[in-house]
């Protein structure tokens, strides 16, 4: 009978094989990605293990670069890289992350819109990169009138707003005069995001008026507006300052010491009630965790999950959470939070990936250590401060540095390679003032009550809800 089978190309039955581990990674950022990345080295070709990444876009975002593509130094595509390109081993689901049960260890991911649908996705181990999104303070005004610098579209519907506002102030004057408000950019925030942004949209409006006749220099008004004491505070008093000196020195106007007390179609409106006209607001004053963690069964530590040393989320076994989304203990600074930057984020996905492994094999997994080798940021006008292993840097050097440093952590060759002639080309050439989305296109998906509204609103008419940052 054995060998009637065997004539007969059949095989004899052979027990049920072990179900895959099924490993959950939440979100594309670079606490996920690079977790991602470094899980498909070590599981990917195995089949004993399933790893599936979600993620509400298809590509990872380099985003310390993202002002540069709001002001035509680099084109989108150069900071974008496709997650299935850099992680072919591994499942990729794209869509929002809506529902997280870490008792039933399923996650809910939505796509499509209004007309789309769900899935359930059900784990073994989980982690959670979630990211942060844009923090409002509660306040309406902000929301619904300022522009965001979190996202691929946020940079891309700055620049076409800039560039719409050099249209319009320049027709305006042909014929009656345009009021400097038109021209008018206030950043609020004087962290690394806002004062890069300050200094972006301060060059490319600068670099661009050759090709608008009727406007003059002394029209464009771009103001940087910090609660602060000193901008930059991140990199100490004297690298804030010797900021705040080039940026004014770059036309610039800093306004330190003052918290925005509301933001309306108007303009700004500070504490003594003092309206600055303007039409373009960005608003880049601080992060804040998704909101869905709220809903999370766990302990929070200012709205971040709080994790132990090795990333676990206690009382969740197979649970990691990590980057902005996570509370993570920094054992090189007496165990107070780790700073929520790329340098940990991406670091704190190797070691998440290694324990990931560990507790698959049944063994403990390693604490994280990591001490800061320093902190960059450009400032327009090719100038840039920086302080690395306790040493302080400024001026075109720094900005030298903030350039290949950022280049050598970009993913994959071909990245770099775009990058690095962008950037050429850049110092060739003068900025680009090519709109990607005509005026009719703005007009058809964004509310008309305000030309140029916030990501939250141009996702409302899409018929999307607003998202965290993954």
């Amino acid at each position: 009978m054995e060998a009637d089978n065997q004539s007969a190309g059949l095989r004899a039955p052979v027990p049920d094989e072990p179900r895959r581990k099924r490993v959950l990674i939440l979100g594309g950022g670079f606490a996920g990605m690079y977790a991602a990345l470094h899980l498909e080295r070590r599981l990917g070709r195995r089949d004993d293990a399933e790893v599936t990444l979600v993620s509400r876009d298809n590509y990872f975002l380099f985003t310390p670069m993202l002002h540069e593509v709001a002001a035509s130094d680099l084109n989108a595509s150069a900071i974008v890289m496709s997650l299935r390109k850099l992680l072919p081993h591994l499942s990729f689901v794209e869509g929002d992350l809506t529902g997280l049960d870490l008792h039933a260890k399923t996650a809910t991911v939505a796509h499509g819109g209004l007309d789309g649908h769900s899935h359930t996705l059900a784990y073994d181990s989980v982690v959670l990169a979630m990211g942060s999104e844009t923090n409002f303070f509660g306040k309406a005004g902000p929301r619904d009138h300022s522009l965001t610098m979190k996202t691929l579209g946020d940079a891309l519907l700055l620049r076409n707003c800039l560039i719409d506002r050099l249209e319009e102030a320049d027709a305006d004057r042909m014929t009656m005069g345009a009021p400097d408000h038109v021209v008018t950019f206030v950043v609020v925030g004087g962290g690394f995001a806002g004062v890069e942004t300050a200094g972006a949209i301060n060059d490319f409006i600068h670099g661009a008026l050759p090709f608008y006749p009727n406007i003059q220099h002394a029209n464009v008004r771009v103001m940087l507006v910090h609660g602060g004491k000193e901008v930059l505070p991140e990199l100490g008093e004297e690298l804030g300052a010797y900021t705040r000196r080039k940026l004014i020195e770059h036309g610039v106007e800093v306004r330190t010491g003052i918290r925005v007390q509301d933001v309306t179609e108007a303009g700004v409106v500070l504490p003594d009630g003092t309206l600055v006209p303007t039409k373009t607001v960005v608003w880049a004053a601080g992060v804040t965790p998704p909101a869905l963690l709220a809903t999370l069964p766990c302990e929070k530590d200012r709205g971040r999950i709080k994790v132990n040393e090795r990333m676990e989320v206690p009382g969740f076994p197979g649970v990691w959470a990590l980057g902005d989304c996570a509370s993570v203990p920094d054992l090189t600074n007496g165990g107070r939070p780790c700073p929520p930057t790329a340098q940990h984020a991406l670091r704190q996905g190797q070691v998440v990936a290694r324990n990931v492994c560990a507790a698959l094999k049944g063994r403990p997994g390693k604490a994280f250590r990591y001490r800061m080798l320093g902190q960059l940021a450009a400032i327009g006008r090719r100038a840039g401060v920086a302080r690395i292993l306790g040493l302080k840097f400024s001026g075109r050097f720094a900005w030298f540095l903030w350039r290949t440093l950022y280049l050598a952590k970009l993913p994959r060759l071909e990245t770099k390679v775009r990058v690095a002639m962008d950037w050429a080309l850049d110092l060739l050439f003068r900025k680009d003032v090519v709109q990607l989305i005509g005026p009719r296109e703005l007009d058809q998906i964004v509310l008309p009550s305000f030309p140029l509204n916030s990501r939250t609103q141009v996702r409302q008419v899409q018929g999307l809800q607003p998202q965290s940052q993954h």
